[in-house]
């Protein structure tokens, strides 16, 4: 009975692929296995099956294109056939409790660092040439600050809440924002993020330093004044400007609007931009995940094309 289910869904699949699936063209330019001599091995508890370590790591891959909640992925997982075919039809799928001590297993030492060097390897393998000048940028994640638990002192933006463990208030203009902050690091001619941290929200962009000390970067006037380890320093001016420095501005912002383009499709396409996670360390897992979606997501479009520098 079970290979006459298989061989249902495979043939009804079939149909699905024709649309060209963009999980159809990751199963093939990710090589997946090579990431199991890093994954932790995820042994059963509480009486729980194991699961296989690449089935996890693409799920929360499935997380990073779609932007959806544990709850959500195991649902849709049961659902969607284009996410079963993704995850090669597996026997039996993990819960969304399951899918969360996977992602915490990864908060642990460096399995993350890991995790993403061996992507960003997968990428240069893939003849795909990041170049020298690069783009920092930085934008907001938001959090949920919750309300104010009894017995805490404080008022207003000071006080303790129930979830603001480890997120912070800031002001851009004059809305108040509360949650964390990205920064990465875009190659300038392919805009594959090829760094990525994050900090709570009242962090100022100067102080995070993502460029090497063999490349240039361009960043907006947000940093300028900021000493940097890179060769180059191509970061706009601000205040009263010179003919000379308003031409300057308008030649980096040319090369550094491109640095955009990762957050743009992250947030339009990824559903990214927010967390309902509540620690520093965790929703920096999470966003590594999403900002490694965005490079697959970008590796696909580079290889269809003719010559990856006229990207």
């Amino acid at each position: 009975m079970k290979n006459l289910i298989d061989f249902a869904l495979q043939e009804k699949y079939a149909k699905v692929k024709q649309l060209r699936s963009r999980l159809e063209d990751m199963k093939k330019i990710i090589d997946w296995r090579s990431f199991l001599k890093i994954l932790p091995d995820n042994d059963s508890n509480r009486g729980r099956p194991a699961y296989e370590k690449i089935l996890m790591l693409k799920i929360l891959f499935l997380q990073g294109w779609y932007g959806i909640s544990d709850e959500e992925i195991e649902y849709q997982i049961h659902n969607r056939l284009d996410f079963q075919q993704f995850l090669d039809f597996p026997e039996s799928i993990p819960d969304y409790s399951t899918i969360w001590r996977f992602r915490e297993e990864l908060t642990e030492g460096s399995l993350i660092d890991h995790i993403w060097e061996e992507l960003q390897g997968q990428i240069k393998n893939n003849g795909i040439e990041v170049k020298k000048g690069v783009i920092q940028d930085a934008s907001f994640i938001i959090a949920d600050p919750g309300k104010k638990n009894s017995g805490m002192k404080g008022r207003g933006r000071i006080a303790k809440t129930s979830r603001s463990k480890d997120g912070t208030w800031t002001k851009k203009g004059k809305k108040s924002i509360f949650g964390f902050k990205s920064h990465i690091k875009t190659d300038n001619g392919t805009k594959i993020i090829t760094e990525v941290a994050v900090t709570t929200a009242k962090t100022f962009d100067g102080h995070i330093d993502l460029a090497n000390s063999d490349e240039i970067v361009y960043r907006d006037s947000g940093y300028s004044g900021i000493k940097t380890k890179a060769i180059g320093n191509g970061s706009m001016k601000r205040g009263k400007l010179t003919p000379h420095e308003k031409l300057r501005n308008r030649r980096i912002s040319k090369k550094r609007c491109r640095g955009e383009h990762p957050y743009g499709t992250m947030h339009r396409s990824f559903k990214a931009g927010r967390t309902r996670l509540t620690t520093l360390a965790r929703v920096f897992v999470q966003h590594v995940f999403v900002c490694m979606a965005y490079d697959a997501h970008r590796l696909r479009f580079l290889l269809s094309r003719p010559s990856v520098s006229s990207a």
